[in-house]
């Protein structure tokens, strides 16, 4: 497998790129960096030093490759257009599906990205957050510093976990959590409005959560309710219902 560079990219001398990796144009890889194939980093994107993009998953008795120069034998890793991944961050090899960094997110210092997680686009991730492999995010999801998601666990589009929350359950759309186990706290009213939800959709979420129930569906607008649907669909241990 072939490494492929964009346009006018900075990549330090020291980073190790790896086969099977295509980057995007205009991306800047910091020092020491090291991308194990297969990899796709999108334009724009900026990656830190000691950044580690395709390490095998940590998963018992998945083979570990002999070298970081050969690509490996996980799915595969793909970082969306204008992420920023900063430094001593680790993100693993799919195992059963990519694992994924949707496009414009933030994913900040010392931070775990587990096998076959998928995190939707303009995800926020403060540092120390931990996210346990095959975990799922939808759009705009925000994680504060030292936070952690559960395997196999699902957050909205629009969640948050507090700073040094554990998330054990599915978090539901626009939804703030807090603790250890994390509980339901509140709407997250303020993201719902800087995004543009309509303002009846906002007091609808919020009251259902003032609740602790889920709004219905139907009350909703289109671009809210969809939201909702999703997360049923993939919800497997909701923590509200």
């Amino acid at each position: 497998m072939s490494t492929t560079r964009g346009r006018d990219c900075r990549i330090h001398d020291t980073a190790v790129i790896g086969d099977g990796v295509t980057i995007g144009d205009r991306v800047t890889i910091g020092p020491f960096v090291v991308v194990t194939g297969p990899v796709t980093i999108g334009d724009d994107c900026w990656i830190g030093a000691q950044v580690v993009l395709g390490a095998p998953p940590e998963i018992l008795g998945f083979d570990h490759f002999d070298s970081y120069r050969e690509a490996s034998g996980g799915i595969g890793i793909e970082i969306g257009a204008r992420t920023v991944i900063r430094e001593l961050t680790a993100v693993h090899q799919g195992s059963v599906r990519p694992t994924v960094i949707g496009e414009n997110s933030f994913v900040m210092n010392r931070i775990s990205v587990g096998h076959d997680v998928q995190l939707g686009a303009n995800t926020i991730a403060a540092p120390g957050v931990t996210f346990g492999g095959h975990v799922t995010l939808g759009a705009g999801c925000n994680m504060g510093m030292n936070s952690t998601i559960h395997q196999h666990r699902v957050m909205g589009a629009g969640a948050m976990v507090g700073m040094g929350g554990v998330a054990t359950k599915d978090v539901p759309p626009f939804a703030t959590v807090t603790g250890n186990p994390a509980r339901l706290h509140a709407a997250n009213t303020i993201g719902m409005s800087r995004k543009g939800y309509e303002q009846p959709d906002i007091a609808a979420v919020s009251a259902a959560y003032t609740d602790g129930r889920l709004p219905s569906v139907d009350s909703l607008t289109t671009a809210t309710a969809e939201h909702f649907t999703w997360w049923q669909e993939h919800s497997t241990k909701p923590l509200v219902s």
